[in-house]
């Protein structure tokens, strides 16, 4: 790209020695040279603005760019702040210079549509994908904070990451197989569950004759047809929410589902209901272990309906897989750890009772049967050298245990 001083940045075709002058100039195009340079040129590109925001196309794409340069997960556009980005879980800022309001909003109309751009102006937040470029899709959340427009973008490679790529264990590969269940995929945000249940969705599309349904809010991964027939919608977009797409999906004779998130009793509900008539459905939520996912569906519901939906979810859950990710000490990018909790006889049992609390008990002693708590997951990823006992610890709910463990 080259910038014209008054029409921002314009695509322009170098030759070979116009890219070795442009290297001698900037020696530096890691983080912070490449950062400050494009941050510069940012600058200057919208200072001030006289035109609309069309005539400067492409001046998010700066940061794009160096997001991809620097294998960040994360983009965070907020007025007052330099652009910041996260990379293997911190962040770190993209030059010196604060973003003015003018600038983020119209770096908002570059990815957003008119007609997603009214509807942002009347709701005041928006999730969205974008395509960039044919280089990467961005999850994006759009919104207002003090009066002026924000915008927060996650990297989703058009590469479906696999399951070796992920780390993933042996027997969360194996639930791909099963013909009907509900299978949850926990953590807290940018713990990776969407990449983990992408891989597990692709899995089966490769390998099985399946018609595989995706409810999302915006749609992440792109499948292609293969052995399966893949669906996506998109909350918003093709349907109104997660509760009608699962209503609707029963008269569309699906074998498979993915439900981006369970949001809400209407949505959980459904997802159970679908798992016990004989389909296979993977979901995501928000918990801080495989025990608390139990309690957190059931904890939506009346009380007068939660015995239940006890009994209704000791005969479909397959399986609770919760996961972090964790800084890597073996050199950049992160590593996964993985609590995986199976629905045996004895959790069936203890979950009809509402004895979720003794499901650790069930976790520590089930190795055999392919269960691993966090703590075991962590110490085997510090005896393999990936990650610190101190990264290891602060991520433990139990840290003697795992200093035991790991000793």
């Amino acid at each position: 790209m080259r910038r014209r001083p008054e029409q921002g940045f314009a695509p322009w075709q170098a030759i070979e020695d116009d890219l070795e002058e442009a290297a001698q100039r900037h020696p530096k195009r890691k983080q912070e040279g490449c950062a400050q340079q494009v941050a510069q040129d940012v600058k200057q590109s919208t200072a001030p603005p006289t035109q609309p925001a069309e005539a400067h196309p492409l001046i998010i794409d700066a940061y794009l760019q160096i997001l991809l340069e620097q294998s960040a997960s994360d983009l965070i556009l907020t007025a007052g702040a330099a652009p910041t980005m996260r990379k293997d879980g911190a962040l770190v800022p993209i030059g010196p210079d604060p973003l003015r309001p003018d600038q983020i909003e119209q770096m908002a109309q570059e990815v957003l549509s008119p007609e997603r751009w009214a509807r942002f102006q009347s709701r005041g937040d928006l999730d969205f994908s974008f395509n960039w470029k044919g280089h990467a899709r961005f999850r994006i959340n759009a919104f207002k904070q003090r009066g002026s427009v924000g915008l927060a973008l996650r990297l989703i490679p058009y590469q479906i990451p696999n399951f070796d790529q992920l780390g993933v264990p042996a027997v969360v590969r194996g639930l791909t197989r099963l013909g009907q269940g509900l299978i949850l995929v926990t953590g807290p945000t940018g713990s990776g569950k969407s990449s983990t249940l992408a891989a597990m969705v692709n899995d089966i599309v490769a390998t099985r004759p399946c018609h595989v349904i995706t409810i999302e809010d915006p749609i992440e991964y792109v499948y292609r047809h293969q052995r399966s027939i893949v669906e996506q919608r998109e909350v918003g977009a093709d349907v109104a929410s997660f509760a009608e797409a699962l209503r609707a999906a029963l008269r569309q004779t699906p074998d498979v589902l993915l439900v981006g998130e369970m949001r809400d009793l209407e949505t959980i509900s459904a997802a159970i209901t679908i798992a016990e008539t004989g389909h296979l459905v993977l979901a995501t939520l928000h918990t801080n272990d495989t025990t608390q996912a139990v309690d957190r569906m059931v904890d939506v519901f009346p009380g007068d309906q939660q015995q239940q939906v006890r009994v209704q979810l000791s005969n479909t859950l397959a399986a609770v897989i919760y996961q972090q990710l964790l800084p890597r000490r073996d050199g950049p990018g992160r590593v996964a750890a993985f609590e995986v909790l199976l629905n045996t006889l004895a959790v069936q049992n203890l979950i009809k009772e509402g004895k979720t609390r003794q499901l650790r008990n069930v976790l520590e002693t089930s190795a055999k049967d392919g269960m691993n708590t966090m703590e075991r997951s962590l110490s085997e990823l510090i005896r393999a050298g990936l990650v610190d006992f101190g990264a290891a610890a602060a991520r433990a709910q139990h840290p003697e245990e795992l200093r035991r463990l790991a000793a």
